[in-house]
């Protein structure tokens, strides 16, 4: 036998054996799927991105993410649970067990990758850390801030981005740590904090949020970090990270193939292969995940694509306001680009 033989034969066992499915259900994978729902960690009350209103319920991008977790897991959306998380609980939740996945602003680093345990399962919001301030203080850069006393949130990439850049401007700082963020905001709108650092993202939600009616606000133009966002798991269970990580690859997917939520059913009847395959009319991707073949198709039947998300809860017409930039797809200047569905 050939070389060449060899090397083609060795290639086809290897598809054959993926196209098998996966070797096994991991712990967390068959935990979830007996009790018959997610529990997602998201953030105590932040708007646009996962905030609950006075009947309790939950609504935002991170929710979004969770809620078609579960679509593509049991075919319902409404399987899920929440567990609202400061930025020093998030990752203990996690670790401990008491929630299944993290969809929370949190930004994804090598030492929370690695020392914590953790698989980062994809980036569904990019983003940079800001300053917002009083419009009165007529601060218009980070520059202005030396001397600053700066609210920031504990346990955080936020508070160690602060040190850093004011370290590397040769400026100073007092920083006014507080954990839980209306607790924190009330202090920044009473002016015991001459300016509030997150990500910029957060600092638009909350001047559309808690500080609505708090004066005027604005939102200095430096970002001094990169702090891409997006689901995190435990390490040790391969199948739940491939269902999160391709849950959230599937929605920028569709985006891309131009299927959504209103014209799903139709793109059933597609005459296109890649179409057929991922809404499961071609079988395979959902025997690979572990999963019903309809995944996808519930996914984008009841939550949409990565845009329609995006579109509304946190876009431009949204009290957000927030344009696609880094955002928007791949084919639209942005950073937003599936993996192959292949």
């Amino acid at each position: 036998m050939s070389f060449k033989s060899i090397t083609v034969a060795a290639a086809l066992a290897g598809t054959a054996a993926l196209a098998a499915g996966p070797a096994s259900a991991g712990q967390t994978f068959d935990a979830v799927k007996a009790k018959g729902f997610v529990q997602c960690a998201v953030n105590t009350g932040l708007a646009g991105f996962s905030f609950a209103d006075s009947q309790g319920k939950w609504t935002g991008l991170d929710v979004d993410l969770c809620k078609a977790i579960a679509a593509a897991m049991f075919g319902d959306a409404e399987k899920v649970k929440f567990t609202p998380t400061t930025s020093q609980q998030r990752f203990v939740a996690l670790q401990s067990g008491e929630v299944d996945v993290i969809t929370r602003n949190a930004t994804q680093t090598l030492l929370r990758d690695t020392s914590l345990g953790f698989n980062i399962a994809g980036v569904n919001f990019y983003d940079g850390q800001g300053f917002i301030v009083p419009a009165k203080s007529n601060i218009k850069s980070a520059r202005d801030l030396n001397g600053a006393t700066v609210c920031v949130q504990p346990g955080t990439t936020t508070e160690l981005n602060l040190a850093d850049y004011f370290r590397k401007n040769k400026m100073t700082f007092k920083p006014v740590l507080i954990e839980k963020l209306d607790e924190l905001l009330q202090a920044y709108a009473s002016g015991r904090c001459d300016t509030y650092t997150t990500d910029a993202s957060g600092l638009a939600a909350v001047r559309a949020g808690q500080l609505a009616g708090k004066g005027e606000h604005v939102i200095l133009p430096e970002r001094i970090s990169k702090e891409p966002l997006g689901p995190i798991v435990r390490h040790g269970d391969d199948q739940w990270f491939d269902l999160v990580k391709w849950t959230l690859m599937g929605m920028i997917e569709a985006e891309e193939m131009g299927i959504t939520s209103k014209n799903v059913d139709e793109m059933l009847k597609s005459d296109d292969p890649a179409v057929k395959r991922f809404l499961g009319v071609t079988p395979g991707f959902g025997k690979a995940t572990g999963v019903d073949e309809k995944w996808m198709y519930n996914v984008i039947k009841q939550i949409g694509n990565y845009g329609e998300s995006y579109d509304r809860h946190v876009g431009p017409a949204t009290p957000l306001k927030l344009e696609r930039g880094q955002n928007a797809l791949w084919t639209n200047g942005g950073l937003m680009y599936a993996i192959p569905f292949r």
